[in-house]
């Protein structure tokens, strides 16, 4: 299997090292702060057995998928025999064209080079190196190891042959690819959430509805259809004559509703006050890092449920 280098080991960098390293590859792990990779190999350790407890390490044990992680104290040495590199470093441009400098420079001449980065266009980072044309964006949703979509985004100048190899590498992998046919700022996945928080936020603002209230519309809702099928299949099914049909039935309400969503409220104003006081008498700070563990587990059994569910009633 392809060796692939996690360059930066925080948040991001370690739940892809427990994705592909479930699907086989061995993981060199580096990182700039030297404790980092020590606290992520730490963090894999302790996760593995609730995995495993869920049958989401792919057949193998705790102990198959830590010897396939291998921390590197030398950038050069952790890319060495690299077919895939993913870099997760801080959100900065400055940050990312250094990086990618060093990365372009020292990795393997075949090797894809990917960046996990949410918001920064590959074309700010990657437009004076060399080897630009292997480098894009592969933006997971967190956790990867357990929500499986990943942005592809090339830059202007990516190969195609690159976006292919990185599609497989990822299907391969057990993750699903989104791929985009050309860079934009908030790629699918942020404009999608965006849209949703936008309107959320004016229902609060507005006083039409209370936080939990549109948390229930989506958690007891919506997303219990999202969780298995998509927006466009979603509205195919809601129609007798499928989705030329529900377009002709519905659109006309939401043609009025789109002119009402025209404006924005001020998320940092006094709607913030109100929603942040909403959170904290549902759940006080003290408790979000133990809510955000029951989140993670609820998604293993999400996981779970989802494969059983595709081998039994077909996905």
């Amino acid at each position: 299997m392809p060796t692939v280098a996690i360059i930066g080991t925080g948040f991001i960098g370690r739940a892809w090292a427990i994705s592909f390293a479930r699907a086989g590859h061995e993981v060199t792990l580096w990182d700039q702060d030297r404790a980092a990779a020590d606290r992520a190999v730490e963090f894999i350790a302790d996760v593995l057995p609730d995995l495993a407890a869920n049958d989401l390490l792919g057949g193998a044990s705790p102990a198959d998928l830590l010897g396939r992680l291998h921390i590197e104290r030398d950038l050069g040495a952790a890319l060495i025999g690299a077919e895939h590199v993913q870099e997760n470093a801080p959100e900065r441009v400055d940050v990312k064209r250094e990086l990618f400098a060093k990365l372009d420079r020292l990795a393997p001449e075949d090797a894809v080079i990917a960046s996990s980065t949410s918001a920064i266009l590959p074309s700010r980072f990657t437009d004076g190196l060399a080897g630009r044309h292997r480098c894009l964006i592969i933006h997971p949703i967190n956790p990867p190891y357990l929500i499986p979509a990943a942005e592809i985004v090339p830059a202007p100048w990516t190969s195609p042959q690159i976006v292919k190899q990185a599609r497989d590498f990822l299907i391969a992998a057990g993750q699903a690819p989104i791929v985009m046919k050309r860079e934009l700022d908030g790629f699918v996945m942020n404009r999608m959430q965006g849209a949703l928080l936008e309107e959320a936020f004016r229902l609060v603002a507005d006083g039409y509805a209370t936080i939990e209230d549109i948390d229930i519309g989506i958690r007891e809702g919506l997303a219990l259809r999202w969780s298995f099928m998509g927006p466009f299949e979603t509205i195919d099914l809601n129609a007798p004559g499928g989705v030329r049909d529900y377009v002709e039935r519905y659109h006309n309400i939401y043609k009025i509703l789109f002119a009402q969503m025209q404006r924005r409220v001020d998320w940092e104003g006094r709607v913030l006050d109100e929603i942040e006081r909403a959170r904290r008498v549902e759940l006080p700070a003290s408790q979000l890092a133990e809510r955000q563990l029951w989140r993670d587990r609820r998604l293993m059994a999400l996981a779970a449920h989802k494969r059983r569910a595709a081998r039994e009633i077909g996905s």
